[in-house]
């Protein structure tokens, strides 16, 4: 009988290295979702990802016992082999590992964690108590794809293997790093197909979810002697010597890791750093693992909790500067595509949370002056871009708000579309977007103060046109689909930033209470706010089904942890810090410990339960949280 819950066995952890790469998996050790390997390599970091080595099948022989390590699940639902009457118990405290009871006095353990710098990926078995007889058993199992993809049989695998002392290598297409395995056992060339895999979380997306996985060889171990260990890395031609005595190197790598994780002091700090990764010269932040990169709106927000919430003022630093080369009509990107090529200048947000970023990064006194000059200019050159008039119908409008949009492109952070259906278009006058305009104009005006009569007019309409009299709330969009007067009344939680989640307030005191009490009515759940009020005729409670369910579900009542910053903030500002922890935060700590561990899920259900959903590990969930905890350290 296992002591570990099983309703644990499908939470998920997180190895990320320092260049987009990452290793995942289950606690159950099944894999649930194509993205889950122990070998996961970003070829043009953070982009170009590809799966080398998607996981081991590893058994114990102790005592004339056979022992399974990891399981599998094949289609059509079959798990095999079934090692949870082993498992004893998993922590993720330095790094995932997992204890395995066989028999009354032995105990096996593994681990796996990731050297951040190298990206090498480190896995170790030992045994606790007396065994006279104990070999450890291991099967790599390989594809070589992209990771977005899935593997299936063919007669292009090359199978061979290059063996060199304690370095085994193999490079399965010609196109791809080669697979190098450095171990303490002993290798035995097998070549074989393991097929049909099952991913139950792409089926449950309505996604392929079938794999086949190629494995060359076992390596062997005399587990009774000494620890096993199993160093697996991608090999690129011009990759540094390493060192060739793998229990050596293991030792080497525990060593520097345990010293980088100990230097972040609390968990949530060590969490984040999984999102801080290597682009070009400089650094970005990943939007989320397992399928995201690094996307404008993303960082930005990101950063202010990941970073500077948490003293990393050299890694925002580098950060905004490597986007500033992005600029481009007043505009930075959104989103760079996975397999390179130009960036997207698709979202009339992202420019202004740089802008909001810049301002707490300089707010914190650590910028050096001409870092300062270069994004104060930066900024300018928004602002200007954004007053002249920029992509997609993007302009200060008479009025002094900021109107964009045009049919068929999504430019808020709402931005589901399923192929030419944009769910939420919000074209007009976003009500977040005022928001982060008002506050970008007010930010500039510190040091240019030609935006300063540009925010009282932009201030002034604002409150004259977003207000709602009957409920004293603010609208989502004004003048919607571009129409003058036309008033889009949805009960959403974007109105939340004209109170928190910004450095300025944008409304008075009346409308800010107004603002959080309806929010708090209809939008709050334990896992954030909701994004549409159940009342509403287009609410949808779960998110769930396939991609066009999903889809339509993801800003229709989809709930969202990031969202609990904000409005965190906002109740601050109004009500104060008395009791907020326990109240708000408590649940987001709770769901630290389920789904993607040490982390915020992306995305959770309207409706009780509130089961967690998208990306197990998000980075503006995360760094939210941080943030807020901050200010209410400082309350």
């Amino acid at each position: 009988m296992t002591a570990l819950d099983p309703a644990r066995f499908e939470d998920e952890w997180l190895e990320a290295d320092a260049h987009g790469g990452f290793a995942s998996g289950t606690v159950g050790t099944a894999r649930t979702r194509r993205y889950h390997a122990l070998l996961l390599t970003a070829t043009q970091p953070p982009a170009g990802r590809v799966v080398l080595v998607n996981g081991v099948e590893a058994w114990l022989d102790v005592d004339g016992a056979r022992v399974p390590l990891t399981m599998q699940r094949y289609a059509p639902d079959v798990l095999y082999p079934d090692a949870s009457a082993y498992l004893d118990s998993f922590d993720t405290s330095p790094w995932p590992t997992w204890r395995y009871r066989i028999g009354e006095n032995v105990m096996a353990i593994a681990e796996v964690f990731v050297a951040k710098e190298s990206g090498e990926t480190v896995l170790r078995w030992r045994l606790e108590g007396p065994a006279t007889r104990a070999a450890l058993h291991v099967r790599p199992l390989l594809s070589g794809r992209d990771y977005h993809a899935l593997h299936r049989e063919n007669a292009s695998f090359n199978f061979d293997a290059s063996v060199d002392g304690e370095r085994v290598h193999w490079r399965p297409y010609g196109d791809l790093p080669a697979i190098g395995a450095t171990s303490n056992g002993a290798y035995e060339h097998e070549p074989d197909w393991y097929r049909n895999f099952l991913y139950v979380r792409e089926r449950e997306r309505g996604l392929d979810d079938i794999e086949d996985l190629a494995t060359p060889g076992v390596l062997h171990f005399d587990l009774a002697g000494g620890e096993a260990v199993l160093i697996l890395h991608a090999d690129a031609a011009d990759d540094p010597p390493r060192e060739r005595d793998a229990l050596a190197l293991a030792a080497q790598l525990d060593a520097r890791e345990r010293e980088r994780r100990a230097a972040f002091g609390s968990r949530l700090a060590r969490s984040a750093d999984a999102y801080v990764v290597a682009r070009k010269h400089g650094r970005t932040i990943i939007a989320g693992f397992p399928w995201f990169t690094d996307w404008g709106r993303d960082t930005f927000i990101s950063m202010r909790g990941l970073l500077l919430a948490s003293g990393r003022h050299q890694d925002a630093e580098s950060i905004l500067l490597e986007w500033t080369d992005t600029l481009s009509e007043g505009m930075l990107p959104n989103r760079f595509p996975d397999s390179g090529g130009l960036p997207e200048y698709n979202s009339v947000d992202a420019s202004l949370w740089f802008v909001v970023a810049v301002h707490d990064y300089l707010a914190t006194g650590h910028a050096p002056a001409a870092t300062t000059t270069r994004l104060q200019r930066t900024v300018d050159a928004i602002l200007e871009g954004y007053t002249r008039g920029t992509r997609f119908n993007i302009a200060a409008d008479d009025d002094g708000l900021l109107r964009a949009g045009v049919p068929g492109v999504q430019l808020t952070w709402m931005d589901a579309k399923a192929g030419d259906w944009v769910v939420t278009p919000r074209i007009g006058k976003p009500v977040e977007v005022q928001a982060l305009w008002i506050n970008a104009l007010s930010i500039a005006s510190a040091w240019n103060a030609r935006w300063q009569p540009m925010r009282d007019r932009a201030q002034q309409a604002f409150q004259a046109r977003f207000v709602d009299p009957q409920t004293h709330a603010l609208y989502d969009v004004v003048d919607a689909d571009h129409e003058p007067g036309k008033l889009d009344r949805s009960i959403r939680p974007n109105q939340i930033f004209a109170v928190g989640g910004l450095p300025n307030v944008v409304v008075d005191d009346e409308t800010a209470r107004a603002v959080i009490a309806q929010v708090e009515a209809h939008l709050l759940t334990p896992l954030g706010l909701r994004t549409l009020a159940p009342s509403d005729p287009a609410y949808r409670s779960r998110y769930a089904g396939g991609l066009l369910d999903r889809d339509g579900a993801y800003h229709q009542g989809t709930a969202w942890p990031w969202l609990m910053g904000p409005f965190v903030e906002a109740w601050l500002r109004v009500h104060g810090a008395a009791g907020v922890r326990e109240r708000f935060l408590a649940p987001l700590h709770a769901h630290l410990e389920h789904y993607g561990i040490g982390h915020i899920s992306e995305v959770a259900d309207g409706e009780a339960p509130h089961m967690p959903g998208g990306a197990p590990f998000q980075a503006w969930s995360l760094a939210e949280l941080m943030r807020v905890e901050k200010l209410i350290d400082g309350a």
